[in-house]
């Protein structure tokens, strides 16, 4: 994956509009740390008060989000090499 469409893709499910896009190393350290504090605010959400088609929503949103994170992280990897 690019790194464009990395970064397409975050501020997509992140819901972001006014994303400015610097460097791209920089761009991606930001987006990580959005996407990761996104993750533990999903992981703090009390599962006891949603139903089973929210739980699974928000699984499947916090897979997504790993994801992500980790397509991040790789191309920060290959930046930085």
């Amino acid at each position: 994956m690019s790194i464009k469409k990395f970064i397409e893709s975050v501020k997509l499910s992140l819901g972001l509009k006014k994303f400015e896009e610097r460097g791209k190393r920089r761009s991606i350290k930001r987006l990580l740390a959005k996407l990761n504090s996104r993750k533990k605010i999903l992981h703090n959400i009390s599962k006891k008060r949603l139903n089973k088609a929210e739980l699974k929503e928000l699984i499947e949103e916090r897979e997504i989000i790993s994801l992500q994170i980790k397509k991040g992280e790789k191309i920060l990897h290959r930046l930085d090499s």
